[in-house]
């Protein structure tokens, strides 16, 4: 099953921030829900200068 997350690195941000705000306690948690690989989300938002904050639980 393919994830359900955007491929558009803005609107990826937008949503997985805001899953990881309202419902997950981390990005682990969060790929393994909506079936996703961890790298190709954090590469997708470095490309565009985000990286993921375990600390905070966000990309910033």
């Amino acid at each position: 099953m393919a994830s359900l997350l955007p491929n558009n690195p803005m609107m990826l941000l937008s949503v997985v921030n805001t899953q990881l705000r309202d419902e997950f306690e981390s990005l682990d948690e969060l790929c393994a829900f909506f079936n996703a690989d961890r790298d190709d989300i954090e590469e997708k938002l470095s490309a565009i200068d985000y990286a993921y904050d375990p600390d905070l639980n966000k990309f910033v």
